[in-house]
């Protein structure tokens, strides 16, 4: 590209998250073949190259050079080695050649990265004008540093689980800076507990779930270094013998005791911050390495610690979330009529993803004439507006239902046309039946619509099950005049009616089809289980492993004479 001097152009948002802006150093990532996926600005700047010159192209070949401007076969890739690896390493021998056609000696970086989006290797270079690889012994050359801090934010960012968070960061920093990770939290309403203790022992991550537990209160006047952290106070460094006199408090005790039996030698112990307050406190440790921490870990160790902080608040706001919808959710589902001779029960199981948490639904009620009417729903969306309108939806069912005196398909017709009338609901489906008694044959009958749902399975005590497929009409919402039509059916005794909505057997990757086919196989085989069984049995071998959407069933079963 001699020559060839475009002025870089700004970084996009999606490439700057996946190749961070660190300080002065370029970066770029690379998929598992070589070819560079982003890049950040100061790379371009450094490079004097467009992004869209570098997108899309193997790195060796475009910027990979000896010192006399050849280049070497990809085979002799010092990164690609890191790539098929996956494991960290630098260098400094090596030149990366710039747009203008100019050689540029740099040190370089390599470290695999793997998240939601896939795993890749995120590469950090630098101008070699001088050795930014020194580094006082036991410490991290500044470069590594710089890398450890990219990796800690791309992997720990990338999960919502708190404890997931927790372990993720002592693969990140074990063995590198320490052969102990030490993690006290300080949950929501104060108490603080140790949840991790772990060793790089045999060449892995161990944990010691008997230094694990619970942890005395902070005293606001001890000096030591752990209540120090834990009220917000900086990193610093610890040792034995700061524990060795008399202790005063519970927690001086706990750690003269972690001391003791993790034999480490020197420590260095720094506060977990949050946005507005002190989530806990993070301890790493040495044993094995004979070199003692100094002051320059200390701020190596706020950065983790505040790359920490950020994950664990998001996590924890996250559940909060989450739970705030589950309770509205759960609010909003009805509690079942006690309906003499038959049996019902509902389970409705929330999606994984609190920001799926939405429009599933049942409902049962008794009718003016008698009869019991049993719905499941599910309105069009995944979010708390979508639950908002599930409850809209259901009352305004109710209010027909009992108003309506005939069959189900009349009420549903009454539904559609309501629905895009007063409310802002853009579709739902829903199977809607009326269950009445059958003093003649000594049983019972079930009559039903079916506005786009996935079929009710009707399932007899010797393991037959059959999908009702008909009647089935178009969705609610549709704006689209649907000829609706009812069906009835005789539940034998013994036998097992379930409504369910689609979260229980669609598949992302494979849809609908091959869930509705292992439902059949599982219900037929758990008929003989108590009704409360049979809906726990289908929930755990039913639903698809790729499923991210919430599950609502609803189910009545007729007694055997």
């Amino acid at each position: 590209m001699p020559g060839h001097e475009p002025a870089p152009t700004a970084p996009s948002e999606a490439a700057s998250e996946a190749a961070p802006e660190v300080g002065d150093l370029g970066a770029y990532m690379i998929d598992d073949s070589g070819r560079i996926t982003a890049v950040n600005g100061r790379g371009l700047r450094l490079l004097r190259l467009n992004r869209t010159d570098v997108l899309g192209r193997h790195h060796h070949e475009l910027l990979h050079r000896s010192a006399d401007g050849s280049t070497a076969p990809r085979a002799q890739c010092p990164i690609m080695d890191a790539v098929l690896a996956r494991a960290s390493c630098s260098g400094a021998a090596m030149c990366f050649v710039r747009g203008d056609g100019l050689l540029l000696p740099v040190h370089w970086t390599a470290t695999p990265l793997s998240g939601e989006n896939g795993a890749g290797t995120l590469v950090l270079f630098h101008p070699g004008t001088a050795d930014v690889t020194a580094a006082p012994p036991g410490t991290l050359p500044e470069l590594e540093r710089l890398a450890l801090l990219a990796e800690t934010t791309t992997s720990l960012t990338s999960t919502m689980n708190e404890q997931e968070t927790v372990d993720r960061l002592a693969e990140l920093v074990l063995p590198r800076l320490a052969d102990w990770v030490v993690v006290d939290l300080i949950d929501e309403v104060g108490d603080i507990r140790r949840t991790r203790v772990i060793e790089y022992r045999e060449g892995r991550p161990v944990r010691n779930p008997e230094l694990e537990g619970p942890m005395p209160a902070v005293l606001e006047q001890s000096p030591m270094p752990l209540s120090r952290a834990l009220r917000g106070n900086a990193a610093s460094l610890a040792g034995p013998e700061v524990y060795q006199g008399e202790p005063d408090s519970g927690i001086a005790v706990v750690q003269h005791e972690l001391f003791a039996a993790t034999g480490m030698h020197s420590a260095v112990i720094a506060p977990i911050r949050g946005a507005r307050e002190v989530l806990g406190a993070l301890t790493l440790g040495r044993s094995g390495n004979p070199v003692p921490f100094g002051t320059r870990d200390l701020s190596l160790l706020e950065d983790i610690t505040r790359r920490v902080g950020l994950a664990i608040s998001n996590s924890r706001l996250y559940q909060r979330q989450r739970r705030v919808a589950e309770t509205m959710q759960r609010h909003l589902l009805p509690h079942l009529p006690e309906l003499p001779g038959v049996e019902l029960h509902a389970d409705y199981l929330s999606a994984p993803d609190a920001s799926q948490v939405g429009g599933d639904w049942y409902d049962a009620f008794t009718l003016p004439d008698g009869a019991t009417a049993l719905v499941i729903g599910d309105v069009v969306g995944h979010d708390l507006e979508a639950a908002a309108g599930m409850a809209q939806l259901r009352n305004m069912l109710r209010a027909l239902a009992w108003s309506h005196q005939g069959p189900p398909s009349g009420v549903v017709d009454r539904l559609d046309h309501a629905m895009g009338r007063v409310t802002d609901l853009t579709g739902a489906t829903l199977v809607l039946g009326r269950l009445t008694p059958d003093p003649g044959a000594g049983g019972w009958t079930w009559t039903w619509s079916n506005a786009g749902h996935p079929p009710p399975l009707l399932v007899t005590h010797d393991g037959r099950a059959d999908y009702l497929q008909a009647p089935r009409s178009l969705l609610l919402g549709t704006g689209v005049p649907a000829d609706r039509a009812d069906a009835s059916v005789r539940l034998p005794p013994g036998s097992t009616l379930l409504l369910y909505t689609d979260g229980l057997v669609e598949s992302r990757a494979d849809g609908i089809d091959p869930g509705l086919v292992r439902l059949r196989r599982h219900a037929a085989a758990l008929a003989h289980h108590t009704l409360e069984a049979f809906c726990a049995g289908l929930l755990e071998h039913v639903r698809p492993s790729d499923n991210d959407d919430d599950v609502a069933l609803l189910a009545l079963r007729i007694p055997r004479r």
